[in-house]
This record gives structure tokens, sequence and C-alpha cells, in this order.
């Protein structure tokens, strides 16, 4: 998510940092459970001479009224007034909470006429600041009171205005203090990223300001701008409920992953518990629960998604059933496994991971009662469901599995007895060779829950009605994606790129959608895909302007850069008037920077699909990246044609599955997009609803919507007034959320309802009042959907078109094989080296192994290298290096090079030079450049095997710099340039190299220091929470470990050691060692008696020119 609250100590910590000279210095000290009061008053001794306010710190509203605040008193009160409170259980409205933490500060006397109130928070377009000349307990309704003042996005605050519209009922003496104040807090509110900022009361004695209470969020997802002005940030949990250490578990790997994890628990003693894939779907399945009577018994909130690895999901399911089999309850308790039709996730990796889990508490899952209901679909679902129904052949528990062919909330209704289990489901006829489905693949099952213990379209009564702004000055009616459209792709993803080409040419496109890719990091070259059964090259450019210069067809551009990047990526794509609309990917992006790309677009008359989105899909026409999945899913979807429904949704995982929903009720899809989970995407429902309205093809409409803004309001305000007429069958998901006792946020980031007029419920009243067809819950959806498309048929305005099956589009390779559909022959064999494991084994000892026999080579090479006799832990360090560079197994292009001229008959000089002379920047050199970039970084505060002398000097010249690691990385991208010495192609940061792990345990043990190792392990972090494969491989790691040997050990001054990096001794370790690995390939395939290498003819790809056309200068 993004907004998150913060501590009160934390926001004056850091208004502390940026208001000095402006207000008086924040003064406090934080009291825990385990306080030690003497050592707190040491600390600070101003506790023992001021007059003193004590009150909790745990994200409570309105202390005062509660109770919870002692003004005025000394030390030995504030001890007296916590000895009944802290660390004892305290209720507010239905939560119930232990007070644990507390501040206390500085009493400040003051007038009550010296109160003042002073709140800024962040809208769509805007900045509200908010204030009003009463402060305190007692301001009541300060929406109505205060006055209001809005700055607009890229916009100033000038003192004039805060002076003359904020401050009209402020003493004149006051006005210029307070002026000078709000202008200094509202560029703190900015530079900082707060989302949230809520000063009361604000005391001006005199010259003096003071801030005595405060609340605050801030934009978590601009850490990696703010990391140096923030510091160590906490995000606490509601009252109410406690972060759990799983849950802080599960919160770190999320941060490690490029996938998203997340986990809350709600009562840690429920029968039902929940693992689901999807952000919005994880919110569905809750509702569900909810609405079937199961809210007091729902244990958890959470979700997996974003394609995570088989071992992310197997810690996920681990911890989620460590804590499910805890305690025991005598009706059993139920897992739902369960989501939506994945995009592209691996259904059968993530599953493994479960079933691994699953087995690994097979015993405490049968003493438990357990039963478990699994739904999901997805690329390579088959697999994923064949594995499950299998481990329930043997698990010793009921297992029950569905696929896409049932309803998605379904197995809820099984679960919790509302709906019978069927003993045969109908599977859905769809298979790895992509047939075309038949057309009697039936309906959703109609609703059979037996009761529902929630009527969710009843409005709470404390809703208010709002006023919405539903002007629609720049609201574009054409289409957005027609049979002819362009577009560009921002990243080198191949996978989304190829699934692009076949969805066109499934769709009978002429030619293929994607004319171009950018691609930053490399320089101009061609990328290999398919279309159909031939081979095409699509261009890559590192530059935007040679891309758009030579594509001018181009008018879309679908961005999957990082959301470090996509900021300024997307801001130079909106300087080129040719490109018109624009889908982000990314996730993350912070809420300041998405309203400046907004506002921008605006103007340019640009449209935005995300961020935070899969993207959308308009079938027969054009997809985006990931949107719709495997083909198997397109063509059971009937995504490859038009159909007569539009949909629009905020969730990109909910989007395939409405795909399937609407085409198992109706004759397809028109267009659907996802818009995008973050609190503000670039386009809104009602830029889509308006669209879908004034395009004749759409007959009917639906809108899957959310808790949280108000968005909504705008199409009920559109249908009221006339501007929406076609049918429209709507449902927000999120109505749980007032069945929990403390706020929970759902997985997208705008999925938190911040006033009762945002909640679900309250919008699907609303939606319902307004005209639209809405149904009892997500679970009828499917139902209501057919019964408007069943009438619009019944009337003649949709007259359903006979089916025309779609082109086939092979299988890939790499596809293939993961089903288990092919085998392929090896080239050669090996016997001396296996790098595929969890460690690197040379002729099948493990490497830890090896180092246990401890070797004296390395005194030797102390000697003669270096002319010194270093110290047994470097002498010790250097054989380690040299034994995990001895060999990597036969795929790398040295040992390739080695073993095609042994098998040549070539002798053991000429196979040995064969394989050191591909030693370079990409192969092996990255080492010192590394290590010089780090060493540079920490001072001022290649990409395989032999790199160690570049990764060296890169780390070093980092190190040296000064700059502090986030600075360091943001440079980098910055400039284009690769880290050296980060990054593998199978290890991540959850599987990690163990050959890294030992060195690095060593190093830290025996090393007198380690800035420069501790300085990469720092900017690891940072660039494994972007892709958790971007760890620091083992040139990376020899590269700065050996900077900090030689600069620590005593043996050399800083310019000796200098000088060995320059000259290139850490490549020497490199050299040395695999020199031993390429002889042992030479021996091996002399003993094997190998004969001559010829590679396979059908491993090449023959790309001749007139192949691929227009290079014939005689043709016409």
């Amino acid at each position: 998510m993004s907004a998150k609250a913060i501590y009160e100590a934390k926001g004056k910590e850091l208004l502390n940092k940026c208001l000095e000279g402006v207000s008086i210095k924040n003064k406090y000290a934080v009291v825990t459970e385990d306080v030690n009061w003497g050592q707190l008053v040491v600390d600070n001794p101003w506790l023992n001479t001021e007059k003193l306010v004590v009150k909790p710190d745990q994200l409570i509203k309105r202390r005062g009224k509660l109770g919870l605040i002692k003004a005025g008193t000394d030390l030995d009160g504030v001890k007296e007034w916590l000895k009944p409170k802290l660390g004892q259980d305290f209720t507010i409205g239905r939560a119930v909470g232990r007070l644990k933490r507390f501040i206390i500060e500085p009493f400040v006397a003051h007038e009550q006429n010296e109160e003042f109130y002073v709140c800024i928070y962040s809208g769509r377009y805007n900045d509200t600041l908010l204030f009003h000349h009463e402060g305190g307990v007692d301001i009541g309704d300060v929406d109505s009171k205060a006055v209001k003042l809005e700055v607009p996005v890229n916009g100033e605050l000038s003192s004039s205005d805060v002076e003359n519209k904020l401050l009209p009922n402020v003493p004149e003496t006051a006005k210029p203090i307070l002026s000078k104040f709000i202008l200094s807090l509202y560029k703190t509110y900015q530079d900082l990223f707060f989302t949230y900022l809520e000063i009361n009361p604000l005391v001006v004695t005199g010259d003096n300001v003071y801030v005595l209470d405060l609340a605050a969020k801030i934009d978590q997802c601009a850490e990696y701008l703010c990391k140096a002005q923030w510091g160590d940030l906490e995000f606490p949990p509601p009252f109410g409920r406690d972060a759990l250490p799983e849950e802080a578990y599960i919160a770190e790997l999320d941060a490690k992953s490029g996938a998203s994890l997340k986990l809350t628990i709600l009562n840690k003693t429920g029968r039902i518990w929940t693992m689901v894939a999807g952000g919005g779907a994880s919110v569905i399945y809750a509702d569900t629960i909810c609405d079937l009577g199961g809210a007091n018994d729902l244990a958890n909130y959470g979700e997996y998604s974003g394609a995570p690895s088989e071992q992310q999901t197997y810690e996920y399911a681990k911890t989620v059933l460590s804590l499910m089999t805890e305690e025991k309850n005598p009706d059993g308790k139920l897992l739902i496994i369960g989501g939506g039709i994945a995009n592209f996730t691996n259904v059968a990796a993530t599953f493994k991971g479960i079933v691994r889990a699953l087995r690994e508490f097979q015993q405490k899952l049968i003493e438990g009662n357990v039963s478990i209901y699994v739904r999901r679909a997805g690329p390579n679902y088959q697999e994923g469901l064949r594995i499950m129904k299998e481990l329930g052949n043997t698990l010793g528990v009921p297992i029950h599995v569905f696929g896409p062919e049932t309803h998605m909330t379904a197995i809820v209704s099984m679960a919790l007895g509302k709906r019978d289990i069927p003993t045969d489901p109908k599977p859905m006829p769809t298979t790895a060779n992509f047939l075309l489905p038949s057309s009697n693949a039936g309906a959703s099952p109609a609703p059979s829950r037996k009761g529902s213990s929630a009527d969710l379209t009843k409005v709470p009564d404390t809703a208010q009605p709002i006023n919405i702004d539903s002007s629609t000055a720049n609201v574009q009616t054409t289409p957005l994606f027609t049979k002819g459209t362009k577009a560009i792709i921002w990243g080198m993803q191949q996978r989304a790129v190829q699934g692009m080409m076949d969805y066109d040419y499934v769709c009978s496109r002429k030619s293929p959608s994607v004319v171009a890719m950018i691609y930053p990091f490399t320089g101009d070259h061609k990328q290999k895909f398919y279309w159909g059964h031939k081979e095409i090259l699509v261009p890559v450019y590192k530059n935007m302007a040679d891309c758009m210069k030579k594509h001018p067809e181009a008018d879309v551009l679908v961005s999957f850069a990082s959301l470090r990047s996509a900021y300024e990526s997307t801001v130079e794509t909106m300087t080129y008037p040719q490109i018109r609309t624009i889908a982000i990917i990314a996730e993350g992006i912070p809420e300041n920077l998405t309203r400046k790309l907004l506002q921008t677009a605006d103007e340019k008359g640009i449209s935005i699909i995300g961020p935070a989105t899969v993207g959308g899909v308009k079938p027969g026409c054009f997809k985006i990246g990931n949107t719709g999945g495997m083909l198997d899913n397109i063509l059971s979807s009937k995504l490859y044609r038009p159909g007569s429904v539009a949909y629009v949704s905020r969730s990109g995982g909910m989007s395939n599955e409405l795909n399937n929903i609407i085409a198992l009720n109706t004759d397809g899809v028109y267009e659907g997009v996802a818009i995008g989970g973050d609190r503000y995407p670039g386009s809104t429902f009602m830029d889509h609803i308006l669209r879908y309205q004034e395009d004749p093809e759409v007959k009917m409409m639906v809108l899957l919507g959310e808790v949280g803004g108000v968005e909504e309001y705008k199409i009920t305000a559109a249908m009221k007034d006339g501007r929406i007429t076609k049918p429209l069958v709507a449902w927000c998901i999120g109505t749980c959320a007032k069945m929990f006792t403390s706020e929970v946020q759902f997985g997208h980031a705008g999925s938190c309802a911040n006033a009762d007029a945002e909640t679900a419920t309250a919008k699907n009243q609303a939606l319902s009042e307004a005209g639209a067809h809405v149904p009892k819950s997500f679970d009828e959806l499917g139902h209501l959907i057919k019964e408007v498309y069943d009438e619009l048929v019944s009337n003649g305005t949709i007259i359903p078109k006979p089916e025309v099956a779609p082109p086939t589009v092979p299988m890939d390779f790499a596809w293939a094989r993961e089903l288990g559909l092919i085998r392929k022959p090896a080239s050669f064999m090996t016997s001396i080296c296996d790098e595929r494991g969890q460690e690197l084994l040379y002729a099948g000892i493990p490497i830890t192994d090896i180092f246990r026999e401890d070797m004296g080579i390395g005194g030797v090479l102390s000697l003669l290298w270096f002319q010194r006799r270093l110290p047994r832990y470097a002498t010790k360090f250097i054989e380690m290096c040299l034994m995990v560079t001895a060999d990597h197994g036969p795929a790398v292009s040295g040992a390739h090079n080695t073993i095609v001229c042994a098998r040549a008959g070539k002798d053991l000089i000429s196979c040995l030079t064969s394989g050191l002379l591909t030693i370079g920047d990409r192969f092996g050199g990255a080492l010192d450049a590394a290590a010089k970039q780090f060493s540079d970084a920490v001072d001022s505060g290649d990409r395989f095997g032999g790199a160690l002398d570049a990764a060296a000097k890169q780390f070093s010249d980092a190190v040296d710099s000064g700059m502090i690691p986030m600075d360091f990385v943001n440079t980098m991208r910055k400039q284009g340039k690769l880290i050296m010495g980060i990054g593998h192609r199978v290890k991540s940061i959850n599987n990690p190299d163990m050959r890294v792990v030992i060195l690095k345990d060593y190093a830290q043990k025996n090393f007198p220091a380690t800035p420069l190792l501790d300085y990469a392990i720092e900017v690891e972090k940072i660039t494994t929470s972007k892709k958790p494969n971007l760890i620091l491989n083992v040139d990376g790691f020899i590269g700065v470990a050996f900077v900090d040997l030689l600069r620590n050990c005593g043996c050399f001054t800083r310019e000796e050691a200098q000088e060995f990096i320059e000259i290139g001794a850490l490549n020497g370790l490199f050299v040395l060692g695999r020199s031993m690995g390429f002889i042992g390939h030479f021996l091996d395939q002399k003993r094997l008696k190998q004969g001559l290498y010829r590679h396979p003819w059908d491993d090449i790809s023959y790309v001749m020119p007139e192949n691929y056309g227009g290079m014939n200068p005689d043709a016409e």
C-alpha cells in the first residue's frame, strides 16, 4: 500500500529536522512496557525539571475525549498515571487493544485563544489545507468549521493566500508567525511525501509556535526518494490489532520480493483461514465469508500475487499453516486456497510451494480436523490442480479442488455448508493445444446458497451524502484501441511482448501490434519473436527519441519500467505528441509523482491506464502486456473476437475473472480495462464508462469497484442526469470492512475507506438507487449479468453472432517443456561439476566439504603475488576464493570453449587458452569495477565470472565518493549503468547462492573491518526490493571483500591497496581458479572419449534477408 500512518513521535522528529527556526523544537520521550525510568531520565534530563504531558502514541484518535491525556504533572505524576494503563487492555468502540506505548512531552502553558487547528491532506488534483482559529479537543466538526485552501498539483502556496484565505479570523499579531509556519509546514509536507498531516492544537504564544498533538500519514512508496531524510521509519498497526512476528516475517519477504505477499491476522483463534492469490480476489473472498456469516470466524486477511516463486509461496503457506494449527477448534477448521484466473502467475509453481507446506504440516492438519477447498485458474493451472488432487489422495484431510468451471467464490459457500459440493465438476474444455472451446461451455452456476447473514446493499445510517464533481471536460470518448493500434514497449519484457503478438495473431490481425521496444540499459539491437509460425525481429532502442522518430505510427506505449523509473520515463513519453495512450504497469509509484503525471496527461489529452495495473484488452484488436493470461484462457474467455459487454475494474487479477464470468454468461467482452489499485489511477471509472456509453457496439456495461474513494458516485450522478443510459451491472468489493473491529488496509493502495460514504456498502446502495443492477453479493454477479444480457437478447438489442474459429498458434518450446509435453536431448555431457542445486558441487563434493580440508595454497599466493605474509584469515580467504571460482558448470562460455576444443582433439594448452580468452568485461572482469564503485560511495557517505576487477573498481569508486546507498543506486539508474557484481540468473534473495553465504559469513567473522561489504549489503537490500534476483553475486562479493581485506589487514598502505585493485590483481584470482576447472573439463572429455562436437542446426535461427521482406531493390 502507499499512505501509512506513523507514530506521533516520529512525525515530530521529522518536523524538528525541517522546521528549525519556524517552530519550537519538540522534546519528547517514548515510554514502552519495558521502560527503564533511570535511563530515560539520563537521556532526557528535562523530565525532572519541567511540567509534563503524557498520552498514548498508538494511532488513537480523540485521546482527550477518551481520558487518555494527563497534562501539567511532574514525572512522579506521570508514573502514577501510567500504572493502571501501561500494558493494560483498553476498549475504543469495538476495538480492544493493549496500551503499550506512550509519549511524554513538556507541558506548554497557554490560553484557549492561543490554540489553532491546521490540517493538510492530498487529493487527486490538489492538496487541501484546513485551518481553524479555535483548536483543541472541543473543535467538533472541523470540516464544517474550518477555512479551506486548495493548492493545485504543481501549484505554489503564497504567503498572501495563507493570510487572506486561511487566517482572516486570526489576530493580526499572530498572522505573520502563522503564515511563515504554514508555508514551511506545507513545504515539508511536499518534500517528505506526507499524504496527511494534522496538528491540533497548534499553539502560538508570543513569537513561539508549538506543535502539541500531531497525526500523520506518509507515502511508503517514496522510501527510495526520502530514505536519507526519513531515517528508520516504522509503520504501526491500528489500535486493537497487534503486529505479530509472523506478519512481520511476511512483510520482510514482501520487501525482498518482486511479488506481493500480505498477511494480516484478524482473529488468531478463528476457524476460517485463507490463502488467496490476488489483491482484488482476496477482498472478495473476505466479503463472501462475512456475507455468509463467517465474520467472527475469519482468522486472517492476505494475498500472494505477482508471480511469487515456489519458495516464496512455500514460506507464505508455512507461515499461515503454523498459525492455523496452533490451536484446535471443536468444529474443525477450514482452509480456503482461492484466487481468480491469473494473468501471468504460473499456478503450478505456486501450488508446488503450497503443497510442500501442506505435507510438512500433514499431522497437525489431521489432528486439527482441517478441510481444504481449492479454486484457481490461469497459466498452467491444469498441472496445479492435478498436484492438488494427488495430494488429496495421500494427505489424510479432505481437499476439494475446482478450476475456472466453478464460480470463484463458490468454494466459500461449499465450505460453510451453504452450497452442495459437486461430486463430479464439469471440466472446462481447454487444453494445452489451445483448441477452441465448444459453444456449450455453460453459464456461471446459479446461486444456490442456503442463506446469507448480511444485507450487503443496505447503506449505514452514518453515511452522509457527498458532493461530487462529475464534470467530463477532459473525458476522451474516442476508442483507445483499434485493430490497427501500434504500440511501443518500455522495458525488456519478452514474455509479455510474445503474449501480445500471439494475441494479435489469434485475433487475425494482419501485422503485430508491437513495433518496437525501449530499453535504456543496452545498445540498439533487435529481439527475436514469433508471429504465428514465423520468426520476426523487433527493434530495441536505447533512446526514446530514436524510437519515436523511426516509428511515428505508434500511438500507445506500454511501460514496464520499475517504480523508480516509471515517473521519469512517462514524463519523457508525454513529450511526444504521437502517443495518445500510456499503460503504466508498475506498482509503488509515489502518489505525488503519480498526481503530477495525471495533471500533465490531462493537459495534453493523453489517456493513462494504471499505475499498478495489468492493463486492458479490446477483443479482436489489442491487449496490453499480460492481460488475459495464456492463450487457453483467451480462447475459453472468447477474447479473440468482440462481444457486447464492456467492463471496467480496479483489480487487474479480477479483470481476468470478469473475462471468464462475462464469457460464461454473455456473448463475450467488447472491451475491458483495469484502471489500477492505486489511490489515484491515471484514468477513472467515469472516463471509461462514458467511452462505453458513446460506443454503439457496447450494449451493456459492468463495473467492479471497491471500498475507498468516491469515483463510483460520479457514475451515479451521470446515471441520474441521463448521461449514462445503457444497462450497468455494478458491484463494489470490500463490504466486509464494516465487520472488522479495527481498520484493515486491503491489497490495493486505494482500498481503505476514510469516510462512511467511501464504504463498499454505501456505494452499492447509491448505485442501486441510481438505477444500476447491483447483485446481493459477488457470488451472484454472474447470474445477474446473465439476466441483463438475456433481456437484451430477447428485446433485440443484442443479436448473437455465430462463432468463428481463430487461427491456431503454436506453443513455445519453453512452455511445452514446462507442461511436460516434450523432451530434448542434451548437447553434451559433463561429470565434474553441477551448479544446478542449492550448493555448488565439484566432482560430486559439496563446496562446504572442500573448505573443510583446509588447503594451504593461500600462503603461497600471498608470497608470490603480494610479497608479504598475509594473516592466516587472509590466506584462507584467498583459498576460499579459488575454491568458489574454480568452476561453474559446462554451460558458461569459458568451459564451453574448452570442451569444444578438447573434442576437436586439441592439446591441453590450446583448450585452456580457448577458455581463458573469453575472460573480459562480461565474463570475469566486473569485480574490480564493482568494488571501486562501492568504495567511492561509502567514503563520501561484469555480468559473469571473471568480472572481478571491474566489480572491485566500481564498488571502490562508489564508496570513496561518499554517497549513501540509495543515492548510489539512483545515480547508476539515471546514468543507465548496470551495477557490476549485482544480479544472478538463477539465485535470488529467497534462494541464496551458498557460495556468497559462506564467504560473507567468514569475512564478517574474521576481517578486522568490512566497510565496503556493509555498503554492498545495503545496496543489495535496495536492488532486491525491486527484483529478488538482483543480489550481490559471487563476483561482486569477492571484489568488495578483497578491497576490505587489502585496506584493513594492516599489511598495505591505502595507496598500495588501491594499486593492487587498479593493476588487476583481483582478476588473477579468477584466472587461476577458473583454470583448474578448465583443465578438469579437458581431462573429462578425453576420459569420456567424446567425439567432434557439432552444434545442432535446429538450435540455430537462420534469419536470411529475404525472409522478412523489403530487401529486394527491384521489388515494386
